[in-house]
């Protein structure tokens, strides 16, 4: 038995799923609820669940019972047959025990220093005294951080190759939608164009596989991409070249322009608090462990506030009963990150922006908002359970540096326009008007107090 939701016709609860899934959860929750259902084409049904206790049963379940692969099989057009999204059980647990070793805590902090340059170069050529979009610069400055870190690319030339063959892949149009959910298509005419970019991308990334496999520095090299090359299963079995490419486009997908969404909507938060905006920028220029901890729960508090990705998915494989309700195979459950974070139960005051209630309450300065204690299922912007991100941590300092690089060398206007409102681009909730700032001047780099 399904839990109660709209009676509408399919097509429009379908529609609704796609153009506008915030508004759409929010206005079933106020009526229904903590669990709802809704349908939506190509699915089917969706349960919706917004209760702490009932999302830990899903992300504490049996990984054989609830499929996360399965359920993100729309993307497989896109990421390829042996990504690491799209697998489940056993061989989930082997791909991602293969792929964790780049993204321990270690290795991140070993490419800070090259996020910050790539940050700095681009903020150098930023307009003065003119307001623009500032998501386009995010994604190209995060772009450039996967290019030179995850893929590792140096040579000029093919950096510039890389720089806008990938892209295309990534940034679809609705036809390219349409093939990520049905591969096929892409043996028709109407999608030739897209067959062709894809194509150019993969013998770009087959390339650089190439070469670093050939590399006589493969074992000193700290990329993503030389550090997946060298590891091996417990049987001494390596990712081959199509596996290797499945996960370099499934990091570009989940690192690229989920990053720079969460950048662009920090920015527009920044910008309409100027408190806070005043302190982020002295945790900036102090440079140390405390600025770096208000700068982190301010990363927390975007994530919080303006989620890029509003829920997570897992397909039930058998019967289970979840949050009251026998709901049967093939149901696809729900967890909303979007619903639980923009609760007052958990986050009092919740329309609030204040990176005080993401801080230690000895750090917080006394906003008014007291400091929450954060849990797996009342803050997960990157998932959870076993299918937690596997770059979450590369994700948030890779936030921390890029910030604290573009406060210490702009002055950014304050605004009182109004919020921009979140806007459906593919899966991921982005500024409506792309995060427009203005840059008052350049400032003087301070000396970081080491």
């Amino acid at each position: 038995m399904l839990p109660p939701g709209p009676k509408l016709p399919k097509p429009l609860q379908t529609a609704m799923m796609w153009t506008r899934p915030h508004r759409w959860a929010a206005t079933n929750r106020r009526r229904y609820g903590d669990v709802f259902r809704v349908w939506a084409a190509p699915s089917g049904w969706l349960v919706y669940l917004a209760d702490p206790a009932d999302i830990k049963t899903v992300f504490a379940g049996d990984p054989a019972v609830y499929h996360a692969g399965e359920a993100n099989s729309i993307l497989r057009g896109v990421l390829g047959d042996s990504s690491v999204l799209l697998l489940d059980e056993a061989r989930h647990r082997d791909r991602r025990k293969l792929m964790l070793p780049p993204f321990h805590r270690d290795a991140v902090r070993r490419q800070a220093e090259l996020m910050a340059e790539i940050a700095d170069a681009d903020v150098a050529r930023w307009p003065i005294g003119r307001e623009f979009p500032v998501a386009p610069r995010m994604a190209t400055i995060t772009l450039e951080i996967i290019l030179r870190t995850v893929i590792g690319t140096e040579d000029p030339a093919r950096l510039a190759a890389l720089r806008q063959a990938l892209p295309r892949v990534t940034d679809m149009s609705l036809l390219g939608v349409a093939a990520m959910a049905k591969p096929e298509l892409l043996r028709r005419w109407p999608w030739r164009g897209i067959r062709r970019r894809r194509a150019e991308a993969d013998a770009l990334l087959y390339a650089e596989i190439a070469q670093r496999r050939a590399d006589p520095r493969l074992a000193e090299r700290t990329d993503v991409l030389a550090m997946l090359v060298r590891e091996a299963d417990e049987g001494g079995r390596q990712m081959t070249d199509a596996e290797l490419r499945d996960q370099l486009i499934t990091l570009l997908m989940a690192g690229h322009e989920t990053t720079a969404t969460a950048l662009s909507w920090a920015l527009e938060r920044l910008v309409r608090h100027p408190e806070v905006l005043r302190r982020a920028v002295a945790a900036a220029d102090a440079g140390d462990a405390a600025g770096d901890e208000y700068l982190d729960a301010l990363v927390k508090e975007t994530l919080r506030i303006r989620p890029v990705i509003h829920e997570v998915a897992r397909t039930l494989t058998r019967p289970v009963r979840v949050a009251g309700f026998d709901l049967p195979a093939g149901t696809i459950v729900m967890p909303a990150m979007g619903l639980v974070h923009a609760s007052a139960e958990h986050y009092p005051d919740p329309e609030r922006f204040d990176p005080d209630r993401m801080l230690a309450p000895s750090s917080a300065s006394g906003s008014g908002i007291s400091p929450v204690t954060l849990s797996p299922t009342t803050w997960f912007p990157f998932g959870g359970g076993g299918r937690r991100c596997l770059g979450a941590t590369f994700a948030q300092v890779e936030m921390r540096v890029v910030l604290r690089e573009i406060l210490r060398r702009v002055e950014l206007d304050t605004t009182d326009t109004p919020d921009e409102p979140q806007r459906v681009k593919h899966i991921t909730l982005v500024p409506g008007k792309g995060a427009r700032i203005r840059v008052r001047a350049r400032r003087v780099t301070p000396v970081p107090v080491r």
